[in-house]
């Protein structure tokens, strides 16, 4: 957004980014945007919200990409670099885009595609003279178009504001503290508000550093953990139990660098899927932190957050951040009292604007100026105050088994108790006497087993009658999105092939 861009004349020559071609500074960042914006206006003054897609390999000039679109005057359409052609196709053709930044490493993929609409192809990498005056850009003006994660139905393009986007990234400054003195590690894909919001822009509008690697690896992430002097990491589940995985196989000397290493950080925060329980206590065990759970999704930026200081409770993800409202409604879309589950709904300037063309989605997005989520939550009273659990999604993650509603969510933590599994996803499957069937997909540990028998009798105890599986399969690998989302449709139709 504009504040953003001209923010970092302001912070010069210090450090912004650290990335595969070196270290970028404030001043370099923003000529090189600059740059970008004065090759996409060729002859005109305005982009007026032309759709414009980034497909640039993460670091210094993704970012440049971005802020050089907003500063046109255009609307971001980040695409993934590890998506198929198939996937740049629907969003290209769905946000009815007109230009394209790539870099090189990147641009033969998608150049038929580009080709066969006509697109505008402008280069990240141009040495345009950049223009010493851009358009002014207004806080109302659209900004970023963000694709759902298609987990129950096709992707819908969210459009969010400069405005929108500017109130997301204010209240998690305030909320965590964000300072020039912080540096962190970007390991997740910037096509999602996780990635882009959370991390990049969050940590570029005070002055922060940001390392950026292409993507995740375990590996390196601890290495730049023990040589560097990071105060923040920001992950999904997935991550964080690969970054464990590794841990393990290390030597005692290497697992010591390690717990220092993460010890010295003042910030790790897990998000964007329900973190398990005990990949919580470990990382508690092996770090001295709590990891910090929030929940919020594209459409609203994040909207619940565990404290920065205080006790963070295994399991819930805490109390509405700085300017955000959080209800809790019945069917009829009354509030419902704390204790009770009900539909989260949220209100706040970070909502998104709309679904891209789109208007009846958009419609039934909101229900009197809340965003109706989708997700099913509770208020509880904890040991460390009031604090929002999760109970998933009505669509996918709330089953109705012989007339009980029963969540997902807390079939799969008792589930993840078990000793074979190393994850798990529960699904309901259509059933004539039940109305749903609990099934249950496991990832197993290595060499390990189970029978839907042992895990019958393994959660006799631990969970109701009406919420055992009565369905199990065991894939090699749980279907997942980019984000690491467990995708509940490809989940269910394990079931039908098996």
């Amino acid at each position: 957004m504009p504040h953003l861009v001209h923010s970092a004349i302001a912070f010069g020559d210090r450090p912004a980014i650290h990335d595969a071609t070196g270290t970028v500074t404030y001043a370099a960042l923003h000529a090189h945007a600059a740059r970008v914006a004065t090759a996409l206006l060729c002859d005109t003054d305005d982009l007026h919200e032309a759709r414009v897609a980034v497909l640039v390999t993460p670091g210094a000039a993704w970012v440049a990409a971005m802020w050089g679109v907003w500063a046109a005057g255009g609307i971001a359409v980040p695409l993934s670099p590890q998506h198929p052609p198939a996937e740049w196709t629907y969003a290209l053709d769905d946000a009815d885009a007109t230009a394209l930044v790539v870099d090189a490493a990147l641009h033969d993929a998608i150049a038929p595609v580009a080709q066969a609409r006509a697109l505008h192809v402008t280069m990240v990498e141009t040495t345009d003279a950049p223009r010493t005056r851009l358009p002014l850009i207004g806080a109302e003006r659209r900004a970023m178009m963000l694709y759902t994660s298609g987990t129950t139905g096709r992707p819908k393009g969210v459009v969010h504001t400069h405005g929108t986007l500017a109130a997301q990234i204010a209240s998690l400054i305030d909320a965590w503290a964000w300072t020039a003195a912080d540096h962190t590690l970007l390991v997740l894909p910037l096509h999602h508000v996780h990635g882009i919001v959370n991390v990049t822009c969050c940590a570029l509008a005070v002055g922060a550093q940001l390392t950026m690697h292409a993507r995740f690896d375990a590996s390196s992430t601890w290495a730049l953990l023990q040589t560097r002097r990071l105060t923040c990491l920001h992950a999904v589940p997935t991550i964080w139990a690969r970054l464990l995985a590794a841990y393990d196989a290390m030597s005692p000397d290497e697992q010591r660098q390690s717990r220092a290493a993460v010890a010295a950080l003042r910030l790790i925060v897990s998000g964007s899927a329900a973190l398990p329980v005990l990949v919580l206590e470990r990382w508690r065990a092996l770090s001295g932190h709590t990891l910090l759970e929030r929940y919020g999704m594209t459409e609203i930026g994040m909207a619940l957050s565990n404290p920065l200081h205080g006790m963070r409770v295994p399991g819930h993800v805490g109390m509405p951040l700085p300017g955000v409202e959080v209800r809790a409604v019945d069917d009829d879309g009354h509030p419902v009292a704390p204790g009770v589950p009900g539909a989260l709904e949220v209100r706040g300037p970070g909502v998104m604007r709309e679904y891209w063309r789109r208007d009846a989605d958009t419609r039934a997005a909101f229900r009197d100026g809340w965003f109706r989520t989708g997700d099913v939550g509770v208020l509880e009273d904890t040991a460390g105050g009031k604090s929002w659990r999760l109970l998933g999604r009505q669509s996918t993650d709330i089953l109705k088994t012989g007339g009980y509603k029963v969540s997902a969510l807390e079939i799969e933590d008792a589930v993840r108790e078990h000793e074979a599994v190393a994850e798990c996803a529960v699904v309901g499957l259509p059933d004539e006497q039940w109305g749903e069937r609990v099934a249950v997909a496991v990832e197993l540990r290595a060499q390990a087993s189970l029978t839907l028998d042992e895990l019958r009798a393994f959660l006799k105890p631990r969970i109701a009658p009406y919420k055992i599986p009565s369905a199990l399969v065991t894939p090699e690998s749980l279907p997942r999105n980019a984000m690491g989302k467990v995708l509940k449709p490809a989940v269910r139709a394990l079931f039908g092939s098996a």
